[in-house]
């Protein structure tokens, strides 16, 4: 073999598998927050901060057409209400593909609330919240998006606690054709964030603060595994005790949004 024919093939090689290390200096950028994110510890670990003037948020360098993130998060302490901490998936334009994960803050002592939503071509309407069977704010914790062309999964500590299938067989959108970037940030939202806006944010604890270490961004494929993951037996089990026990809203279940009856995908998507 020439070797610029071994230099091309190693070149697609590197590009059909890839699994970035964990450094936030080499896959994100501070996209915004006047300074309020840093880069700390040689790229291992990445601070938001939020204050009464301005919040703070991180990015991808690249976008993604299916991939695995797993990220390690602590959230902010104390009293947060009125905050927000996210980490998601979405593409750029009007109607934009989008995987959220949202951690609405709460008053001290309360729990966090664990906000998941799925949009495809600019329309949502598919959340689920749950509560957290661990403090979110004392250690770090591990949240991952899978996101393959059959599925959705999102998980905490490697227990999943939500399916979202593809249902194009039966007319339901499922986000497979637009190339996402991976966000992250720290903002205020008191006027819907804790308990409908009815709490606000307490400026007096602010600045609040989000770490984020150990990235870990898969985009190898097809002969990976995530890019054929399905739920096996064990994974159903621990979906269905989180789902009993630490479900708090699931859009599949609210007749008063949807009157009409049971969003079809519903049937099929935990």
């Amino acid at each position: 073999m020439s070797p610029f024919k071994t230099f091309f093939f190693t070149a697609l090689l590197a590009a059909a598998f890839s699994v970035s290390a964990a450094d936030f200096n080499t896959d994100v950028d501070v996209a915004w927050g006047n300074g309020r994110g840093k880069i700390l510890n040689n790229g291992q670990l990445l601070t938001l901060s939020l204050d009464k003037s301005s919040g703070s948020g991180f990015q991808s360098k690249t976008e993604y057409l299916f991939g695995k993130i797993d990220m390690q998060i602590k959230l902010v302490p104390g009293n947060s209400a009125g905050t927000v901490t996210t980490f998601y998936l979405k593409s750029p334009g009007t109607t934009w593909d989008e995987i959220d994960f949202e951690f609405l803050g709460n008053s001290s002592g309360d729990p966090y609330t664990l906000h998941t939503n799925v949009y495809t071509q600019g329309k949502g309407d598919k959340e689920q919240q749950f509560h957290l069977w661990f403090d979110p704010t004392v250690n770090f914790h591990t949240y991952s998006i899978l996101w393959n062309p059959q599925r959705i999964i999102f998980t905490v500590d490697n227990t999943p606690i939500r399916e979202f299938k593809n249902s194009e067989s039966i007319g339901v959108l499922f986000p497979k054709s637009k190339p996402m970037r991976m966000y992250a940030s720290l903002w205020n939202a008191d006027d819907w964030a804790t308990r409908g806006g009815l709490v606000k944010t307490d400026w007096s604890k602010a600045p609040f603060m989000a770490s984020y270490r150990n990235i870990k961004i898969d985009t190898s494929r097809p002969n990976s595994n995530w890019y054929t993951q399905e739920m096996d037996s064990t994974s159903q089990a621990r979906l269905k005790w989180v789902q009993k026990n630490y479900m708090i809203y699931n859009y599949c279940t609210d007749s008063k949004r949807f009157p009409q009856g049971t969003p079809k995908e519903c049937a099929t998507s935990s």
